[in-house]
């Protein structure tokens, strides 16, 4: 568990966003599935959630600026200082009753992502890291996974949503993924696959056309447990620029670059 002032500020503020989810959850299950029900209804909740969110870092950290999903870029007086901030991860899933969503929080320093929290609120699960201070799932200190063969490797993937980014691109490298894994799975939640890659759940994941508030937390978590972290072609730190889109791959140090390797194969045919 990190007990720092800024990691107190986070926590506090996830949980609070946290409460207004859940319940919402609760309600969308009960509404007619069609896009105009549910979507307008679920878009409310996650506005309500960003506002909790925004509301309660700027109070906590006035000077910070805000790099928000709902609402865009909110400049700050500290340049040096940016939340990125997703309040709902997983806004599909949300809106069909699957219980598999996040809060997602990191706050980037001077361009380095230095803490960083995701908040499951139906499992309750608190993942946590700050830069020089370990990554933790509620009380635990996490370590990504050991596992060395691809053989044996669990390997998660986003893919672009109603026809954004470049489908045939990421089908090729899906079909080559999982000729040599253990299997690969599409969970529907950027922020919680980059946790999952934290304690070890998931081997590898990788995604494109992301943007930053949905890895900035994630980023931080998976380099504090050990891991890899780089763009999907295998290059630099993915949180480049605020509001550009991005990639990411993330693992452990056995089986990074040998995904890595194989997904620039995959493009090259």
């Amino acid at each position: 568990m990190i007990n720092s002032p800024l990691m107190t500020v986070m926590v506090d503020a996830v949980r609070k966003a946290a409460r207004g989810l859940k319940r919402d959850f609760g309600e969308v299950e009960n509404l007619q599935v069609s896009r105009k029900g549910p979507g307008n209804f679920v878009s409310a909740a996650d506005r309500k959630a960003e506002d909790v969110l925004r509301d309660a870092l700027m109070k906590a950290r006035p000077g910070y600026g805000m790099v928000l999903e709902e609402n865009g870029v909110i400049e700050g007086t500290d340049k040096s200082h940016t939340w990125h901030i997703d309040p709902l991860d997983g806004t599909t899933n949300f809106l069909h009753g699957i219980p598999h969503f996040a809060i997602s929080v990191g706050l980037e320093r001077d361009g380095l992502v230095v803490a960083g929290v995701i908040y499951d609120p139906i499992k309750d699960e608190l993942f946590m890291a700050e830069r020089g201070k370990g990554a933790y799932l509620n009380n635990r200190r996490l370590r990504v996974s050991g596992r060395a063969e691809l053989a044996d490797a669990l390997v998660a993937y986003g893919s672009p949503y109603l026809g954004r980014g470049d489908q045939p691109r990421l089908l090729k490298e899906v079909a080559a993924v999982m000729q040599v894994t253990g299997g690969a799975r599409r969970f529907g939640s950027a922020a919680l696959d980059l946790a999952y890659v934290a304690c070890g759940r998931n081997d590898f994941y990788w995604e494109r056309d992301i943007q930053s508030w949905d890895i900035a937390a994630g980023i931080i978590l998976v380099r504090e447990a050990g891991g890899f972290v780089t763009n999907a072609d295998g290059g630099a730190e993915p949180l480049a620029a605020k509001t550009a889109a991005k990639s990411i791959a993330a693992g452990n140090e056995a089986l990074h670059g040998e995904l890595i390797g194989i997904l620039r194969k995959a493009n090259a045919a």
